[in-house]
């Protein structure tokens, strides 16, 4: 149930990219975690991403940019931590261009 409830939006998500070309996530990151991925929506649609990397010298930032590129099918250099880059809530912004 979790599993379809993240991928449905996921996909809502990508369209919205594909259609505009930007797009803003609120990401709640959970540092030095077994893997990265996504764990669950909340209510807010505040996104957990559990991220392998620890919370030092920016390597959690650095993997969660490379993880959001992957899923998005987007350049590295297009996904932008705009606020909360030293926080667990971060706002992050992807485009296509």
């Amino acid at each position: 149930m979790v599993v379809e409830i993240i991928g449905n939006m996921l996909a809502k998500l990508k369209k919205q990219l594909q259609q505009s070309s930007e797009i803003y996530l609120r990401i709640k990151v959970r540092p030095n975690s077994a893997k990265t991925e996504i764990k669950e929506i909340l209510e807010d649609e505040t996104i957990k991403v559990d991220v392998s990397a620890v919370a030092e010298k920016n390597k959690a930032n650095v993997e969660l940019i490379k993880f959001l590129a992957k899923e998005f099918k987007v350049e590295q250099g297009n996904v932008a931590i705009i606020s909360g880059a030293k926080e667990r809530v971060k706002l992050v912004k992807i485009t296509t261009n």
